[in-house]
């Protein structure tokens, strides 16, 4: 008679099988279908701490419906039930102080909890801290200085952790960066400083590397100077990205050494579509190209498989190394431009042009005569799609930025912390992408991205991986509220989890949220919609969730000259529909006013306001409700 934990095991194995097989069904039986994602949100807890990250890397236990958030403020992990997605409450808290200082990073697998907590003293090492579900401790073992972010393997074999080492305010001590390998076989509650290894950087020290890797700290060896950040782990090999080096770490999880470092490049902000606003003191929206190159620096990383075949998906944030011994950043108003290279240097240097945007001084003096010949700025305000040998297949140029100038108008660039903030951080990193998963519907990979400073998350579609396409922004952050009453939404989304349908509470996928500036957790409905491969709406058009809010994506596209818009309004309310271009400037008003709810659609004959007709190219149409916001791009192709 097989055992009480073996028969619950074979049910749980069972019932997800089951679904999954049903999933299978499902989308063989929408072959012919257009098929989509829409997010909605649902419940929300908040701590009510404002900028104190007291909500930052949030993990899920499917057995026990619990959320696992690192709550710096407190210097705990607090567990929330999410068992009604819509009502989500504290059960209570794991205090940390015990074992360090704070957590940087949590993960949950199999009924044990992994925290990363750091040293007081930051340039000390830290530790990898095990507990169970229901808080309590099981085991602590030391890994490197700054451990910043930890995730368990797939099959749950081991941890890894990125321990970042970053140096002390004066620069005076800057320990090494390191991956440690922690060995889970004899079980979390027997865990000993023999189960950890360490993959360390020594072998570079004296290598010759790609260029395009930043080794620059005053003093540092490249095992002090290179920072681990954040980890993904494709077959037997952990990428891990050094984000101030700009670079990505390859490690061999089985002997656990670094096997290779990677350098990611640069990004042409003159090249077509990869443009920028690089400033704060123009009093508008102005993406255009320039004479700089984006150092990709990226912070989050995931990976997914296309057929057989992995691909590495990157947030470009960017990130610089300003300390009180040493800083790289300046503003290009502040150096000398080469005359040669910059023959428009005076104009270029102006303050509502590139004179505000800020650069590394590491980079860019190539004749070493004091001068800059190139310029170099942090982040590309993109996210990418790298094979993984890290060669480019994919980058969304200035995609980001397009996207929320036409949503956010009034918003744009703004600041995580104060409202009223137009165009604030134009001349640091822009939306500073951050927080990057991919998760499945159906079996069709999406992607889903967190901006730091503007708020929101970025959808798109990765089923191919050359190709990506947009679905989806949405932002709960309140643009008239006041951040520091929590008044003004969810700020700054710094963790994201996704939820399959089978680990979710409501047997629907869900998509988790932690905010770093607002110290709120959210949770967001992944709802399906379909249509017809014939460009018509099918019966019942929200799939899954009837009387669901959807905007489709406009058939035909690319279109010449006539395309269709169909949305669903759940409730009726006052709807504006409205075309932009890539600029953020408005084309022309399709719908502007009352209407009841259900299925409706608009067609737009590819003139402006005015009755011209459109140049060809790519448009966004945005959608503003009484309850909702949400926008799409199409090509007008002549």
């Amino acid at each position: 008679m097989p055992s009480s934990n073996g028969k619950q095991l074979f049910q749980s194995v069972s019932w997800r099988a089951v679904f999954a097989a049903l999933l299978v069904l499902l989308f063989q039986a929408s072959v012919f279908a257009q098929v989509s994602i829409q997010l909605n949100p649902l419940g929300v807890y908040r701590t009510g701490v404002f900028a104190e990250g007291a909500a930052e890397i949030v993990a899920h236990d499917p057995e026990t419906q619990r959320l696992f958030v690192v709550n710096a403020f407190d210097h705990t992990v607090d567990v929330i039930d999410m068992s009604d997605p819509n009502n989500l409450s504290l059960l209570f808290q794991i205090d940390l102080t015990p074992y360090g200082n704070q957590a940087n990073s949590v993960d949950v697998h199999n009924g044990v909890l992994v925290a990363a907590v750091e040293d007081a003293n930051k340039q000390a090492p830290g530790s990898a801290v095990f507990f169970d579900t229901d808080g309590n401790f099981l085991s602590q073992v030391t890994v490197g200085a700054l451990p910043d972010m930890v995730t368990f393997t797939p099959l749950g074999l081991f941890v890894l952790v990125a321990n970042e080492g970053e140096p002390n305010d004066d620069y005076t001590v800057d320990p090494e960066g390191s991956v440690s390998v922690i060995s889970m076989f004899k079980g979390a509650a027997n865990l000993t400083q023999a189960d950890v290894r360490t993959a360390d950087f020594h072998a570079f020290n004296n290598a010759t590397l790609d260029p395009s890797i930043r080794i620059f700290g005053p003093g540092s060896s490249v095992s002090q100077d290179l920072e681990p950040e954040y980890i993904t782990v494709v077959g037997t090999k952990a990428y891990v990205t050094c984000q101030e080096n700009n670079a990505i770490a390859v490690v061999n999880i089985l002997t656990a050494k670094v096997t290779d470092l990677i350098g990611l490049g640069f990004k042409d902000h003159s090249a077509a579509g990869n443009g920028i606003d690089a400033s704060n003191e123009d009093g508008a929206i102005n993406i255009q190209n320039w004479p700089v190159n984006g150092v990709y620096m990226p912070d989050a990383i995931t990976s997914y498989y296309k057929g057989f075949t992995p691909y590495l998906v990157m947030a470009n944030e960017g990130d610089s190394r300003d300390y009180g011994g040493f800083s790289e950043e300046e503003r290009v108003k502040d150096v000398t431009l080469d005359a040669t290279a910059f023959p428009n240097a005076a104009n270029l240097q102006l303050e509502e042009n590139l004179g505000r945007l800020k650069i590394t001084t590491t980079l860019g003096d190539t004749d070493n005569d004091g001068d800059f010949d190139e310029l170099y700025s942090y982040g590309a305000r993109s996210f990418s799609i790298r094979d993984i040998q890290g060669n480019l297949v994919f980058d969304s140029g200035d995609e980001l930025e397009q996207i929320t100038a036409a949503i956010y108008p009034d918003d744009f660039n703004s600041s995580d912390e104060e409202n009223n903030s137009f165009d604030d951080r134009s001349d640091d990193k822009g939306p500073e992408p951050e927080g990057v998963v991919i998760g499945r519907v159906l079996l069709k990979p999406y992607l889903f991205l967190g901006l730091e400073r503007i708020g929101g998350i970025m959808v798109y579609d990765v089923s191919n991986p050359s190709s990506p396409s947009f679905v989806q922004y949405i932002n709960t952050r309140d643009f008239s509220g006041d951040p520091l009453n929590d008044t003004a939404g969810d700020l700054s989304p710094e963790g994201l989890k996704f939820i399959p349908a089978w680990e979710s509470p409501n047997h629907k996928p869900l998509l988790v949220a932690s905010y770093e500036i607002s110290g709120s957790t959210r949770v967001f409905e992944i709802n399906l919609t379909f249509g017809k491969e014939d460009g018509e709406v099918a019966e019942n058009a929200a799939g899954l969730t009837p009387g669901a809010f959807s905007l489709e994506q406009n058939y035909p596209n690319p279109f010449n000259p006539t395309t269709e818009i169909r949305f669903q309004l759940p409730q009726a309310g006052n709807v504006t529909l409205t075309v932009y271009n890539t600029l953020g400037q408005e084309i022309r008003t399709l719908a502007n006013g009352y209407y009841e709810s259900g299925a409706h659609s608009v067609q737009w004959d590819g003139r402006d306001q005015a009755g011209n007709p459109a140049a060809s190219g790519v448009y966004f149409y945005k959608i503003v409700t009484d309850q909702h916001v949400a926008l799409k791009k199409m090509n007008l192709l002549k």
